[in-house]
């Protein structure tokens, strides 16, 4: 899972094998998120590993439920704490 700040300063997660790949593809091309392309340049902020898909995917749905608040407090606990 992982977290982007788009230039607009708003959050964007989704969930990716190849992180680098993902970041050019919200940046430069098509294949980013429709929601990324009107708001580049974008950052990555946060990643997060897991096992396999089905843990990421639960993650990814459960963070998206949080407040932007929620979220940034997860981020920050998370990358102090470590987050593998």
């Amino acid at each position: 899972m992982y977290v982007l700040t788009c230039a607009d300063n708003t959050l964007y997660t989704g969930i990716t094998t190849n992180i680098e790949r993902r970041l050019k593809e919200h940046n430069g091309s098509k294949k980013g998120a429709k929601y990324t392309r009107g708001r580049r340049p974008v950052t990555l902020s946060y990643k997060e590993n897991f096992e396999n898909r089905s843990q990421a995917c639960k993650s990814e749905a459960a963070f998206k439920k949080l407040t932007r608040q929620q979220k940034l407090s997860h981020m920050k606990n998370k990358t102090e704490h470590g987050n593998d």
